[in-house]
């Protein structure tokens, strides 16, 4: 794909002479004109926005390519693909006959921006790319991006490890899945290790072990790294491996099952018990997976609900003929859109990060499927199937995937209506004018001082929003050791001057906003007294701030608070209100505490060689394998250092020279 940028300010001006193109431009204006009718109705902003898209409309490609719609501070409003942009632009130039989304979407476009590419597959890769990366609020956007975890099988040891692996294939191997959740994936390699007796240790706990490890006493390794099994027993239990998680599980039960019958005729009762073992273990994988498909092999289903302008999208992922799992999305996206276009334009972007399986299974057929298909086969290099079953096991599958998205879509409103009134309860309990719909709860952790960390957490009508947690290192060399009040000043400043500074992006009404309507501080008046200055020096404006303070005793339900322009007051010990100020402020301790706790690992491991540019894990290695200290290591004459396989002269004199300054 060779993308060709076209801004329209740099193009010259086009000649009235321009043969070429003068055909098209005129049936091309001919209908924007037809379609550009004037209506008492049209709002202003409309008549504006059209007026700009009709001027980059002359400059857009007249083939495949991305678009993009800007608003003046430079948001990126909306991204579109096309197999004509001119014509797909050419139909926001009309001024009425839009529905909301696109009406709202056109008043603010200030300018357009032009992507060519050589065929529609690279527009729709494109345009996943792009909403991806710039989250325009008009797209349907995929909310959950994480990467699936999948089982690896290694081949890069005599021994092969089975593990847990998530993120980039950079290790040789076997991979099988992708699984849904890492809870899933937890229990199939417990099953596993039980059944085939792979090893799960590091490459150095490996090559270090003179006795077997507890794995071994307790059935669930076959010691190779002692010579308890021969490498050639080993990796015919690594074979048996691969042949069930490649769905081949009835042979190799058959095969355990015939050498479990031998061994007990042989009277060998205690091999009969291991394999007996393995056999029940490998009947847990297979017997917890639920829903278990007769005759597709590999497959990925996708079901999507809709209720109440809402949208839910159920993922089962199906291998080996097991169900490896299901996940739930929740996109966002404009309710005046149907299923099918919104199923289309998540799939873009969840095949953007994933790998398809050989058939995709839908709830309701899209309108780019031969484009995606297409696209699909392409990356994965052997032929993808999209289709929407109409009858059979397929439509099975697909049925019981569109149950669980209904249910968990009436799960999630239904959860979502829970804190619209919680919220509304705490607006209330604290005088505000409306009901908050962003809360910012603010928390300090450290021992003495040390490591010490300020946690932001944020709640709103979805419940935690964890994409928008921020952690501070009190870095200030101005705060005494263990000043709290110090600590929540630098927080907070921090934290609002950079939102002044990024300032309020112009956003939809729906949109999570980016300032909070309420604040909440764990901690007394001095606390309260802190923020308050705080936002009074920064000029914030419409921020209520809260503190909560502990009772006498610090137990639950005896909290004093403080809010502007009341009393210091209590809550009723039943209040519904209560509960929730102490789930968010319990969330806000978890999370600081957490931050610090990890913060402090971090400075125990702490190597002085991490602070030696130039040197990187593998020479840090080296030096460690040849002094077998960091300590030793700077007490090293630089002949010794010179001499360290792997290190060459001139790290040898960096590292040198580092600890000679220190």
């Amino acid at each position: 794909m060779t993308p060709r940028l076209t801004n329209p300010r740099d193009l010259p001006p086009q000649e009235d002479n321009a043969f070429d193109m003068a055909d098209t431009l005129a049936e091309a204006e001919s209908e924007a004109a037809d379609e550009t009718v004037d209506t008492p109705q049209t709002p202003e902003s409309v008549k504006r926005g059209v007026d700009v898209i009709k001027k980059h409309w002359r400059h857009a490609p007249n083939g495949p390519g991305v678009y993009r719609m800007i608003a003046e501070n430079g948001e990126v409003l909306y991204v579109g693909k096309a197999k004509n942009v001119r014509k797909r632009v050419a139909s926001y130039t009309r001024l009425a006959g839009h529905v909301n989304r696109i009406a709202r979407m056109i008043s603010a476009t200030t300018t357009m921006m032009f992507i060519s590419v050589e065929t529609e597959t690279d527009a729709l890769l494109l345009e996943a790319n792009l909403i991806k990366q710039m989250k325009p609020r008009f797209n349907v956007l995929m909310r959950d991006d994480k990467s699936f975890p999948y089982i690896l099988i290694a081949k890069d040891h005599d021994a092969p490890q089975i593990l847990k692996h998530r993120g980039a294939r950079v290790r040789k191997g076997d991979y099988f899945g992708p699984f849904a959740s890492v809870w899933a994936v937890n229990r199939a390699l417990n099953a596993l290790e039980r059944a085939f007796l792979l090893r799960s240790c590091t490459q150095s706990f490996y090559d270090n072990r003179t006795r077997p490890c507890l794995l071994y006493q307790i059935k669930r390794c076959s010691g190779p790294c002692t010579g308890e099994i021969s490498m050639d027993d080993y990796a015919e239990l690594v074979r048996e491996a691969r042949d069930f998680l490649s769905g081949k599980s009835r042979n190799v039960r058959e095969q355990l099952a015939r050498e479990m019958t031998a061994a007990s005729e042989r009277l060998e009762f205690e091999r009969a018990a291991r394999l007996r073992d393995r056999i029940s273990a490998l009947s847990a994988v297979q017997g917890a997976q639920g829903i278990n498909p007769r005759g597709v092999e590999e497959a990925d289903v996708f079901a999507i609900a809709k209720d109440a302008g809402r949208f839910c999208i159920e993922a089962f992922f199906f291998r080996a003929y097991q169900n490896w799992g299901n996940r739930s999305y929740f996109p966002r996206a404009d309710a005046t859109l149907s299923e099918s276009e919104v199923l289309d334009a998540f799939l873009a972007q969840f095949y953007q990060e994933h790998p398809s399986a050989r058939c995709v299974f839908l709830s309701h057929p899209i309108e780019d499927d031969a484009l995606l298909e297409e696209a699909l086969t392409a990356r994965l290099g052997r032929r993808v199937e999209l289709l929407a079953p109409q009858r059979g096991e397929k439509r099975e599958l697909v049925e019981h995937a569109l149950q669980n998205a209904r249910q968990a879509l009436g799960r999630k409103l239904a959860e979502d209506a829970s804190q619209q009134r919680l919220l509304a309860a705490l607006g209330q309990a604290f005088g505000l004018a409306s009901v908050p719909r962003r809360i910012e709860v603010y928390d300090n952790s450290h021992i003495g001082g040390a490591q010490a960390i300020g946690a932001m957490i944020v709640a709103g009508p979805a419940g935690f929003m964890k994409a928008h947690y921020r952690t501070f290192n009190i870095r200030s060399a101005d705060i005494t050791p263990g000043d709290d009040f110090g600590m929540m000043r630098e927080t907070l400043t921090r934290r609002f001057a950079r939102l002044a500074k990024e300032g309020e992006k112009e956003q939809d009404s729906d949109a999570f906003p980016a300032t909070p309507d309420l604040i909440l501080i764990d901690g007394g008046r001095g606390q309260f007294e802190v923020a308050r200055d705080v936002l009074r020096e920064l000029g914030v404006e419409g921020v209520a701030i809260a503190s909560i303070a502990k009772g006498a005793d610090r137990n639950a339900g005896r909290e004093t608070f403080f809010v502007e322009g009341h009393e210091p007051f209590r809550l009723p010990p039943h209040d519904p209100a209560l509960y929730f100020v102490q789930r968010l402020r319990d969330e806000a301790h978890r999370f600081a505490i957490g931050t610090h706790r990890a913060r402090r690992k971090k400075e125990f491991t702490k190597n002085p060689l991490d602070e030696i540019a130039g040197v990187g894990p593998a020479r840090k290695r080296a030096l460690l394998l040849a002094f077998g200290s960091a300590k030793a290591v700077s007490k090293a004459a630089l002949s010794d250092l010179e001499k360290v396989p792997g290190v060459n002269k001139a790290t040898a004199r960096l590292v040198y020279e580092h600890f000679q300054r220190e």
